[in-house]
């Protein structure tokens, strides 16, 4: 069975190392998995939560989305898109916030973190918290549900989300569905022995620290002059260090084979100057980086190319939204005012309902009835009857029957009158 997989990266900043080793090399990686279709997506409607810099988030949205190819990602094999290209998902979502709980959304992490720093702070509980990051989860249930992914890498953080996610996909189910599966119940993707790269100083790689090594901004010299400030111990060269533990040693691992690493460590062991290490890693990182660099510089020279590359994969995503919206708009009772089948038939029945039967006794004393069209034009003319039930029987016969009664009935056409015309006429009684 194929797996759908999506993945989202928010369009805030400039790709660093910890950004390529944790979140964008396995999912290339896991696009190229048989039985695998991967969605990869730039938040760029999510990064207006965190930014309001237009400038910034332009930038970023082109730096993103050529790190991404130069990295290796194949446009063919997956559907590679800008949020914001999908009109679908701003739409999926108020679909979705319609049925999801206030107070499902007072517990989001995001969300309950802002307030306590207000309410540590002394200030209002909602200080600064706009609508954006309060709504943050249900923006994140429309990207996923919007492709039923079934997986979703996310770190540790966002494993609430994900929960999140599958309770509005089930009540819009129940609520909604008919019986029907609308959207399937997504997974968060959790890669257990994924250690998160270390920044500069050995805590986690992030801008927030100023702490991270550029993945492609700045070429070469960017990237060994990032790593010659990585911080070791003081000890000179010669004298044995202990790899384990060392933050530089993290890095190495991330893009040595097993014999790298295992090298490396031995020559640390035996004196191997911090300097000359350091000239090691950047020399491994550097080596895999260069090729895509060369990439990365030519896409960014070219935007329109990276324009053309996104709006194709945002072509390809809608081919899976739009349908799927017009089904969930139909859903909710969001549909197109025409005329149903039944009222068609209604329509039909008023205006052929206008023929009428008419019971009349004569001068003679003989009981009669008539049928007449909508016009008063004559149709059926029955024989004389002795009493008005004998001939009020038969009018209710031929009002029930339709034209099998005909075939029997004590009446005569009138001039000019099919029997077809006789047996539309009697279908107006039927029912």
């Amino acid at each position: 069975m194929t797996q759908r997989v999506l993945t989202g990266i928010t369009t805030t900043g400039t790709p660093h190392l910890g950004n390529y080793v944790g979140a964008i090399r396995p999912a290339i990686a896991a696009s190229r998995t048989p039985d695998v279709e991967s969605f990869l997506f730039l938040a760029d409607y999510h990064a207006l939560i965190k930014c309001d810099d237009p400038s910034r988030i332009e930038r970023s949205r082109q730096q993103l989305a050529a790190t991404w190819l130069a990295a290796g990602l194949d446009p063919e094999r997956v559907t590679f898109y800008r949020q914001s290209d999908i009109p679908e998902i701003p739409e999926l979502t108020w679909l979705l916030t319609c049925v999801t709980a206030k107070g499902q959304m007072n517990r989001a992490h995001a969300y309950k973190a802002s307030v306590d720093v207000n309410v540590a702070a002394g200030e209002d509980a909602d200080a600064g918290i706009n609508m954006g990051l309060y709504c943050y989860p249900i923006l994140m249930a429309a990207d996923i549900l919007m492709f039923n992914a079934h997986q979703v890498p996310v770190g540790r953080d966002q494993i609430q989300h994900i929960e999140m996610a599958r309770d509005v996909a089930q009540r819009f189910n129940h609520l909604y569905g008919g019986g029907r599966e609308f959207f399937v119940l997504p997974e968060a993707a959790i890669e257990p022995d994924m250690a998160l790269l270390p920044g500069l100083d050995g805590r986690k790689m992030s801008k927030s620290y100023d702490n991270v090594i550029p993945l492609f901004e700045g070429g070469a010299k960017a990237l060994k002059e990032a790593i010659a400030r990585i911080v070791t111990d003081s000890k000179l060269p010669g004298e044995p260090k202990e790899p384990e533990g060392a933050h530089l040693v993290t890095l190495f691992d991330a893009f040595a084979t097993p014999e790298q690493a295992a090298a490396f460590r031995t020559e640390l062991r035996a004196g191997l100057a911090w300097g000359e290490a350091k000239q090691r890693l950047f020399e491994l990182i550097d080596g895999q980086l260069a090729p895509m660099r060369a990439r990365y510089e030519t896409l960014m020279a070219q935007p329109a190319e990276l324009e053309a590359i996104l709006l194709a994969g945002a072509a390809k995503a809608r081919r899976i939204a739009a349908p799927l919206l017009a089904e969930l708009r139909a859903a909710v009772g969001l549909r197109r005012m025409v005329a149903a089948p039944v009222a068609t038939e209604a329509k039909a029945k008023v205006k052929t309902a206008q023929a009428v039967f008419k019971q009349y006794r004569e001068s003679d004393g003989q009981f009669y009835f008539k049928l007449s069209a909508f016009d008063g034009r004559l149709l059926l003319q029955s024989q004389a009857f002795a009493g008005g039930r004998e001939a009020g029987e038969w009018v209710k016969k031929l009002k029930t029957d339709g034209a099998a009664a005909l075939s029997t009935a004590p009446v005569s056409l009138a001039a000019g009158v099919t029997l077809d015309d006789a047996a539309q006429a009697l279908r107006s009684f039927e029912g």
